[in-house]
């Protein structure tokens, strides 16, 4: 009688675990998004809607993304305080943002005269790229994970051609992250503002000049309407938006719903670097014609010698005052010799091939 009430134990406990795994492999989860941008904002929405999209078909429904614009929750750069405090589950939007909150958290959008997309994303995922961004961002009951890439970005829309330094002195410009406080160092006033706000801010004379994303995006938003001189870019070779999670929400989730999450979020933001070309390629290809005003620029020799300079002198004031960011900034100059010298002679080389031939 003993042997079988323990047999009859060790049954029941068994079933009791099957039916609990049972019951919450069929449990399903609804999670809050938050985005910087508005609705159905170009190239960056539709990577939160594939992202949702592929983490309910990968889950067969058991994990359900809910996305809250930028018109819903009425604070576009409030983001990472509400995926902190748990109002939101996720959100999307651009690490450096968050640079007067946390400074350790501009490091991982881009860096003036930093790596490629291809470069900075073999960083993330083969170098110290991700440990280094889930040190920032653990201790604010966060993780972040890469949210997708946009290339190289344009320089900015000015009013005015820029031929020296000293038509940059006390010029008003929206550009954030690093290249802001590089700007700021040879005599521009940088600041931030919301997406749904830059065309109103430059047409209103708020704003001397604009840095927005490239022509695909900033075409749609008419600063061709306003400004002719249209720079190529120096600040954002690789930008990379983000995905935050709340570290409460991913703890609850079963580990095969935490592995659909990444694989999502990983499949999405390639699908934007690839969007991100294509999308570009087609605006460049009609500009010309459609917008004959607009006139292609790049900085002087002394603008970018300066801005140079300025890069090289904040970057040691920010590995001096802050051991985190010292780490962060020596990970990613090491990572860049490492891989440009590889670049040199893949990519670059074959580009300047192919510029002889044709």
């Amino acid at each position: 009688m003993k042997i079988r009430s323990v047999l009859s134990a060790a049954v029941l406990a068994v079933a009791t675990t099957f039916a609990a795994t049972q019951a919450l492999a069929q449990e399903t989860y609804t999670l809050r998004l938050a985005e910087t941008w508005g609705p159905n904002f170009p190239i960056f929405g539709d990577t939160t809607k594939r992202f949702a999209e592929l983490a309910e078909e990968m889950s067969d429904g058991r994990l359900r993304i809910r996305i809250d614009s930028a018109n819903k929750h009425k604070a576009p750069l409030g983001v990472f305080d509400m995926v902190k405090a748990g109002q939101y589950d996720l959100g999307h939007s651009a690490s450096y943002y968050w640079k007067g909150k946390v400074p350790e958290t501009l490091f991982f959008t881009s860096m003036p005269f930093g790596m490629t997309a291809i470069e900075q994303y073999a960083w993330f995922y083969h170098g110290d790229g991700m440990e280094l961004m889930q040190e920032v961002y653990e201790p604010h009951n966060m993780l972040s994970f890469p949210g997708g890439n946009t290339g190289v970005q344009m320089g900015g829309w000015f009013r005015k051609e820029i031929n020296s330094l000293e038509d940059l002195q006390g010029l008003k410009m929206r550009i954030p992250g690093f290249a802001g406080e590089v700007f700021a160092e040879v005599g521009v006033s940088p600041t931030n503002i919301p997406p749904g706000e830059l065309y109103t801010a430059l047409e209103r004379n708020t704003i001397d000049a604009v840095e927005w994303v490239g022509p695909a995006l900033d075409l749609r938003l008419g600063f061709q309407q306003i400004a002719d001189y249209y720079y190529t870019g120096w600040h954002e070779p690789a930008t990379e938006l983000q995905f935050l999670v709340n570290k409460k929400t991913w703890d609850e989730l079963p580990e095969d719903l935490q592995a659909i999450l990444k694989t999502a979020m990983r499949v999405s933001a390639y699908d934007m670097l690839v969007h991100s070309q294509h999308a570009n390629a087609d605006a460049w290809a009609n500009i010309k014609e459609e917008h004959p005003n607009v006139q292609i620029k790049q900085f002087p020799k002394d603008v970018f010698q300066a801005m140079v300079k300025a890069n090289e002198k904040l970057l040691k004031e920010a590995a001096a005052d802050n051991e985190l960011a010292s780490r962060i900034i020596e990970s990613q100059e090491e990572y860049l010799e490492k891989t440009r010298a590889y670049t040199d002679i893949s990519t670059r080389a074959y580009l300047n091939t192919m510029a002889e031939v044709e």
